[in-house]
């Protein structure tokens, strides 16, 4: 069985400096003799998803106890345990530790979780941070997960924190070729790559669908368009930081893979999920450009029907205006006779009122041609 991108000692002469005291839940290693530490409690059965024994790729045992899984382990030289958790508790990972020697760093990190995707090498273990993600069609949303897979010579232990990836349908896949499962835990640590890979291509679609809709909603000029643009921006962000890390990962990998000559299969299926990934990358970013430019066009349109609204509002103001002026004219008018001055000639003349009248008629419509040609009524 393979072991290399590891470059690592027999595992019983990798003694490494872990505390042992850390978050109080580490225990002593397992005896020398490879008996089982007193201190070997039962584990929670919903964190164990699943634990089991592979001999040249074919299953020969299953657990549901992590201190059962241990002992196969022992009991079968040249095996391999494929162990997933969902989010165990500091006890659990502690018993995982002390199986396995994982250091101290690694287990806190699993444990804490909110990690950026990373891959670290602790003497003859990888520890490996993804971060899986699904597009809700119903909510039209992302929805990110973590996952934290621990790779050694004879072990691989997979970490989960939320819904995604479905690693049952990985485990169901590498079942299903023995030939490709018997070539060690690699193999394995190639699936579940592929597999959140590939779950990011449905994420890229309804991505892509989402900014055609908004495109379509900003040019009919939708209300609501200018917050969808920021919510989709955030997402296609958040999926870029979660992408743009793994390239990395896998860069790393197919590195280690070369310079210790792991199986020569898993190394182009390796470059394989690099290339795929690589796409995805170019599609976000792609998808981040698209609605940089969909924001501005947005703020154009806005700016324009701000103007439009405000001009027809000016244009309402000046109407009301005009007319206000006009009407008020006869009231000053008449305001003025009906002060009853005693020195008033047209008080005691015979046209007095119907100069008045045409007075205020004259004014009027002199308020109304000037009104006019300016263009306010």
């Amino acid at each position: 069985m393979a072991i290399s991108p590891l470059d690592r000692p027999e595992r019983n002469n990798a003694l490494r400096s872990i505390p042992r005291g850390f978050g109080g839940v580490l225990r002593p290693r397992r005896r020398p003799d490879g008996g089982t530490p007193a201190t070997d409690q039962p584990t929670r059965r919903n964190a164990v998803v699943t634990s089991a024994i592979y001999d040249d790729g074919v299953r020969t045992s299953s657990h549901a106890r992590l201190a059962e899984t241990f002992r196969a382990l022992r009991s079968r030289p040249g095996g391999m345990a494929w162990i997933g958790l969902e989010r165990p508790d500091p006890a659990e990972l502690a018993a995982l530790a002390e199986e396995f020697d994982l250091h101290a760093l690694a287990v806190e990190d699993a444990i804490q979780a909110h990690q950026r995707p990373k891959l670290e090498r602790y003497g003859d273990t990888l520890f490996v941070v993804l971060h899986a993600a699904r597009y809700d069609d119903v909510a039209e949303e992302v929805e990110f997960s973590e996952l934290h897979v621990f790779v050694g010579p004879d072990f691989v232990v997979t970490v989960r924190h939320g819904l995604s990836p479905h690693l049952s349908s990985v485990r169901r896949r590498m079942e299903a070729d023995p030939e490709m499962l018997a070539r060690g835990p690699e193999a394995v640590l190639y699936a579940i790559l592929d597999t959140v890979v590939d779950e990011y291509l449905p994420v890229v679609n309804g991505l892509e669908n989402d900014i055609d809709e908004i495109e379509s909603e900003v040019f009919a000029q939708g209300a609501e368009a200018s917050q969808r643009i920021y919510e989709l921006s955030r997402e296609v962000a958040d999926f870029q930081r979660a992408v743009r890390p793994m390239r990395q990962v896998l860069s790393a990998l197919t590195q280690g893979f070369t310079k210790y000559k792991v199986d020569e299969e898993l190394q182009a299926r390796l470059r394989d999920v690099a290339d795929h990934l690589t796409e995805v990358a170019e599609s976000v970013e792609t998808h981040r450009g698209a609605l940089r430019d969909i924001l501005t066009v947005n703020a154009t349109l806005v700016a324009q029907r701000q103007n439009e609204e405000a001009k027809v509002q000016n244009e309402e103001v000046k109407k009301i205006s005009s007319w206000a002026a006009i009407l008020f004219t006869p009231t000053v008018i008449g305001g003025v006779y009906g002060m009853n001055f005693d020195q008033m000639p047209e008080l005691h003349w015979a046209w007095g009122y119907p100069f008045a009248i045409g007075l205020m008629l004259a004014t009027m419509a002199g308020l109304w041609g000037i009104f006019r040609a300016k263009k306010w009524i």
